[in-house]
């Protein structure tokens, strides 16, 4: 009865981050129709607005990479069953971000604003394609692996997980975190930046640079000389740029 269980759970679980990452596209981009976004939430003065907000990116960030880590995954199956690990994960991560809607606070002023028509539609489609980037990224190694649905589906037919084997498909021949790149394109691609907006930009891509660090720790770790030989030839988040020597 387990097996069927963790494939329903799974499913819950990436429902749940599925809606959590449209609204946050939403979010970021401002859409008025939504109860919360960037420039619309809770009020309060600036210093403490932005004093919530750090704490609401750290809140994120501090579950996305801590949670992330072999030794922290190492207790935490003793407790959540394997097949389910990541999807219970993903469940985090989707609270995490529904904690940043609901207790966000925006911070007014504005850093700049882009009124040409034309140049507008320029960095929308900028914004759009940062999304698009992040989307693809996730379908080029395994997105439903990524989102923890196929190992409660292996889980249920009785298949061990297959060898991990390093790939470099599309994206990932011209940057090693094309997920990454995308996603700060995304926050930073706006024709109207307000200082909140400023404040959660810095701090995602803040949050990303530090995770990146971990991130290829693990990587080397798992690869070895074939990821330390991808780092010194491919760019971190630009192409050519940020290559390890």
């Amino acid at each position: 009865m387990t097996r069927p269980l963790y494939v329903m759970i799974a499913l819950v679980c990436y429902t749940a981050f599925f809606v959590a990452f449209v609204y946050l596209i939403g979010f970021v981009a401002g859409y008025p129709a939504l109860p919360t976004h960037v420039d619309k939430g809770l009020v309060g003065a600036p210093a403490f607005a932005a004093l919530v907000d750090v704490a609401l990116i750290a809140l994120f960030g501090l579950q996305h990479s801590i949670m992330a880590r072999p030794a922290f995954k190492a207790g935490w199956t003793r407790i959540v069953p394997p097949p389910v690990e990541r999807s219970v994960y993903c469940l985090a991560a989707a609270a995490a971000l529904g904690v940043m809607f609901v207790f966000w606070h925006p911070i007014a002023g504005t850093v700049w604003s882009v009124d040409n028509p034309a140049l507008r539609a320029v960095i929308w489609a900028l914004f759009g394609i940062g999304w698009v980037i992040v989307f693809i990224s996730t379908w080029l190694i395994s997105h439903f692996e990524l989102f923890g649905v196929a190992q409660a589906w292996r889980h249920w037919r009785g298949h061990e997980p297959p060898p991990a084997d390093f790939r470099t498909p599309f994206f990932y021949r011209a940057v090693r975190h094309p997920l990454y790149a995308g996603f700060i394109l995304a926050f930073w691609a706006t024709p109207t930046m307000s200082y909140g907006h400023l404040l959660l930009a810095l701090g995602m891509t803040a949050y990303v640079l530090i995770a990146i660090r971990y991130e290829e720790r693990d990587l080397v770790g798992a690869f070895g000389n074939d990821y330390e030989d991808y780092r010194r030839r491919v760019g971190m988040l630009v192409p050519g740029i940020g290559r390890r020597s």
